[in-house]
């Protein structure tokens, strides 16, 4: 299928703002800790229910393996365990513009390790579409109901999280290189690796202790991790694996990175937020972006 690699970062883009949205909800009523497990926690469940039913081969080598075991830790341990305590500091959207950082991250740690680089087409419509990203998401609505003060902390913490995803797409790709894997398998492995390492840390550190009375006490915080685990962990990243077996793994990262953009429409009608000239201008740059990353 033409441009299959790339219309599948675009979904994950959209699938990564449902996720977003609902993991950032979650976390303001019971903190980044317990969302973040427990999210691992029901993907690893979910994940081989869909192997079994769709009757997935689970056909893999050991060296793969151990790139999507060290994949699972750098994404989901590392990174995403920083994006969510983001998430208590910053909005969703502006934590979103910080993980824009991780296809530049990504285009440079694919250059060293895996010899990847991009033409000066793709150059150009990485660069025209994350500064259409910049631009939408660094303008703050005229009115909104949902305002949270921009942290520096926040900020940092995002960042990292954007330096884990990177490095976890690497890995993820290195397993792709020695042969084909499906993209939900790998998605299963890397869960599990970060699952078994992630909830006895918490748990012996007295994080994690009565995961269910928490959620029993919130449940549309537990409704807001569920909606967030079947679109982040199973689906969007899924299809983020799919993307960089299929496409440049730095072209991918870029598409995956317009979740800002695709949160808008959602953000119009569940926020009331009116959005400037600037939104709308950034908007259709980021768009032209993605149209030359297609042509390039």
């Amino acid at each position: 299928m033409p441009y299959a690699g790339e219309i599948s970062a675009l979904l994950t883009a959209a699938l990564w703002t449902g996720s977003s949205m609902a993991f950032a909800a979650a976390t303001l009523r019971v903190g980044s800790m317990y969302v973040n497990v427990v999210r691992l926690i029901m993907a690893a469940l979910l994940l081989p229910l869909i192997l079994l039913t769709a009757g997935i081969s689970f056909s893999v080598s050991s060296t793969q393996i151990s790139f999507l075991i060290f994949s699972g830790f750098v994404g989901f341990i590392f990174g995403d365990t920083f994006l969510f305590k983001s998430f208590e500091y910053n909005s969703a959207r502006i934590c979103m513009l910080i993980m824009a950082f991780a296809p530049a991250v990504t285009a440079i740690l694919a250059y060293c390790f895996l010899g990847e680089s991009l033409s000066l087409m793709g150059l150009l419509g990485m660069t025209i579409t994350l500064a259409g990203i910049a631009l939408v998401v660094l303008e703050q609505p005229e009115h909104t109901s949902h305002h949270t003060p921009i942290s520096w902390l926040g900020i940092l913490y995002a960042f990292l999280g954007a330096v884990g995803q990177a490095g976890g797409l690497i890995l993820a790709r290195c397993a792709f290189d020695r042969g084909p894997v499906n993209g939900i398998l790998a998605t299963f492995i890397r869960v599990v690796a970060a699952t078994v390492v992630i909830v006895p840390l918490n748990y012996f550190t007295g994080r994690f202790m009565h995961p269910i009375q928490v959620f029993k006490n919130d449940r549309r915080a537990l409704l807001n991790t569920f909606l967030g685990c079947v679109f982040g962990p199973v689906a969007g990243v899924s299809f983020s694996l799919i993307s960089i077996s299929l496409t440049n793994v730095a072209v991918a990262a870029t598409l995956m990175a317009t979740t800002p953009l695709m949160m808008l429409l959602p953000v119009r009608f569940i926020y009331k937020e009116r959005f400037s000239w600037r939104i709308i201008l950034g908007t259709i740059i980021a768009v032209g972006g993605v149209g030359i990353l297609f042509l390039r």
